[in-house]
């Protein structure tokens, strides 16, 4: 009976050894992506904010300032914000669109590997002038 449960030991480890690279790249890998998603989320919001003030009246400046304040847990570097058109060719009835541009770092190489890194993020909003 001993002799029986000392060789299901080695089978546990062996099995543990090899299933457990997989999982951590698994859950490593859904942390990334929520990072990804995280971000996403961030940038959208800033670009909606964004255009919503310069539709309303608001300059660039303060566009820029509203997209930074959104933005403020991020990589202020690896952030770019494209204001279309410039305010002084804005008029009432116009589209006025933000686009935010911003790089997420991939973490994981091996996910590195499979996604490119940095990974691209773009928000585009539109909204007329009032």
């Amino acid at each position: 009976m001993i002799r029986c449960c000392r060789g299901q030991q080695g089978q546990a480890l062996l099995e543990l050894a090899l299933a457990l690279p997989i999982l951590l790249l698994l859950i490593f890998g859904i942390i990334q992506f929520g990072i990804i998603f995280l971000d996403n989320q961030v940038i959208n919001q800033a670009a909606r904010e964004g255009v919503r003030v310069g539709a309303v009246g608001g300059s660039d400046a303060e566009i820029l300032q509203t997209v930074e304040r959104i933005t403020a847990s991020l990589d202020s570097a690896r952030l770019q914000v494209l204001i279309d058109p410039a305010d002084g060719e804005r008029r009432r009835g116009d589209s006025l669109k933000v686009e935010v541009h911003y790089s997420v770092p991939i973490l994981l190489p091996v996910i590195g590997e499979l996604l490119p890194n940095p990974y691209p993020l773009t928000a585009v909003t539109v909204m007329r002038v009032e």
